[in-house]
């Protein structure tokens, strides 16, 4: 079973995690740029949706269920460029520094990004 899925997916679960820990830093560190990005494609998914349906009256009807579904594969959507990002600092952490250092520095970018996202929380609100 774990052979097909090593030959099914060629990577190692290290560098996945790690991969993932340098995705959700990049998420916390960049948050503005992501929830715009969110926010664009939510908007995109309701023309989009608009297009589809002839008569005003039945898009109104069922408006509020397809934008929440739109929002939701917006932010779905939203998050894969950072898992391409992040995998491309892994890998550069790997091939500059050595294996096993992608996922310690993945960690320690996740907690710093997270207290930097956690730092511009308490200065944007009144």
């Amino acid at each position: 079973m774990f052979l097909f899925l090593r030959s099914l997916f060629p990577f190692d679960a290290v560098s996945v995690a790690a991969a993932a820990l340098w995705a959700i830093a990049l998420y916390f560190a960049l948050a503005p740029v992501t929830r715009r990005l969110s926010q664009q494609l939510a908007h995109w998914l309701g023309e989009a949706d608009r297009s589809l349906y002839t008569s005003t009256t039945e898009y109104e009807r069922s408006r509020e269920a397809r934008e929440s579904v739109n929002l939701l594969y917006a932010s779905i959507i939203s998050t894969l460029p950072l898992l391409v990002l992040g995998g491309v600092c892994d890998w550069g952490v790997e091939v500059s520094l050595g294996h096993s250092w992608g996922l310690s520095l993945g960690m320690v970018a996740s907690i710093a990004c997270g207290v930097y996202a956690l730092g511009r929380q308490s200065t944007e609100q009144p």
